[in-house]
């Protein structure tokens, strides 16, 4: 079972404020935002789980993969807010802000399939929304700016595994739009010393990802055996991060993480696609006639690997292994099948999505040219 599903926590685990910035302690009025997603829920959770004195405000659009239900365990919890709001909208940014002691930036579009089909949903929201709260964070001396990013930005790397210090390449354009957006927010730091960290984490898996993504595509898809559309020769290496010890991570930024600097997040794993898949089928006790290769994405990267020294030299330690956490996950979602079935079957975006993607043949003329599959 996810074992955090409720919000009541003892006292004594609120290690209280430690980290300063000048004279002042921080953060105890958060603004995340993205919080109705996948990571940011899991985030909300943890803190107010871990932190029972602090204040959380969650501005999220609820775009097709923002969903409420997500944090309905902790919606009447007396430091939550929910706000509905864009994080482009700088009149609402601006009003919320100035409340607010740090800003952490969950917010982004995400799917690389469809940051291919349409990127400029992605241009917005994941560069443009980024300024956006970097400029009410300046005009408010907000104590701390944290940016969500992706080990994506990095590129493919054949050998070897990027650190913070790598260059950035990218090769997708939902890649592209986050790796823009962490050198703004590199660039608040150093021009207006506005105080400021990226993370840049592995992919994620968990409780509440919205069902496109790989791993709860292919969970929900095997218990229902239905067929695992794997791109290419399902060859392509990822490393592999559960969410809660991700948001572990993020907590010690937020206490304890040096400003102007970038952190690399994960827990040095590594498997092709094809190895989770079997995993995946294995745990639900489903044949691998499930999987079906497709045609691959264009630029795909075919391999993501990063340092984690970083991170670690401030204390993290993932609390759970791959295993046990993939087998957390995938009880999950059959135990949370009502969850997962109403997107699947009964969201209207989700099936247009989803047709035009692996069902070619059916998506309207000049939609769905190509086969493809879901991987971050």
């Amino acid at each position: 079972m996810y074992p955090l599903l409720s919000y009541k926590s003892n006292k004594g685990t609120n290690f209280g404020i430690n980290r300063i910035i000048g004279k002042k302690l921080l953060t105890k009025r958060i603004l995340v935002t993205g919080g109705a997603g996948f990571i940011g829920s899991n985030f909300i959770r943890y803190i107010l789980r871990k932190y029972p004195s602090y204040r959380i405000i969650n501005l999220d659009k609820l775009t097709y993969c923002g969903n409420l239900e997500n944090l309905k365990d902790v919606q009447n919890h007396p430091n939550y807010k929910f706000v509905k709001g864009d994080i482009c909208n700088s009149k609402i940014v601006q009003r919320i802000v100035k409340n607010c002691d740090a800003i952490i930036n969950f917010a982004a579009s995400t799917h690389v399939d469809r940051s291919i089909l349409d990127s400029s949903d992605f241009v917005k929201t994941n560069f443009y929304g980024t300024f956006v709260l970097l400029e009410a964070a300046r005009k408010n001396k907000t104590k701390l700016f944290i940016q969500i990013s992706t080990d994506e930005a990095y590129g493919s790397i054949v050998k070897g595994s990027f650190d913070e210090n790598s260059a950035l390449s990218p090769n997708s354009p939902y890649a592209a739009t986050k790796a823009a957006a962490d050198l703004l927010v590199l660039t608040f730091f150093k021009t207006y010393r506005c105080p400021a960290i990226v993370s840049r984490s592995t992919n994620n898996f968990g409780p509440y990802q919205y069902p496109e993504k790989l791993m709860p595509l292919f969970i929900t898809n095997s218990i229902d055996n239905k067929t695992l559309p794997l791109y290419g020769d399902g060859l392509n290496v990822r490393q592999w991060i559960y969410v809660e010890d991700n948001c572990r991570a993020i907590d010690l930024l937020l206490h304890k993480g040096k400003i102007g600097e970038v952190y690399n997040i994960g827990v040095g794993n590594e498997f092709t696609n094809l190895t989770l898949t079997k995993f995946v089928l294995q745990y639900l006790n489903k044949s691998t006639k499930l999987i079906k290769f497709v045609k691959d994405r264009p630029g795909h990267d075919k391999r993501y690997s990063i340092r984690i020294d970083k991170i670690k030299s401030l204390g993290f330690r993932p609390i759970f292994s791959f295993k046990e956490a993939l087998k957390d996950t995938i009880t999950w979602y059959v135990q949370n099948r009502l969850w997962w079935e109403r997107i699947k079957k009964h969201n209207r975006e989700f099936k247009s999505y989803y047709n035009k993607q692996y069902n070619p043949a059916n998506a309207p003329k000049g939609e769905g040219s190509h086969e493809s599959k879901d991987i971050t």
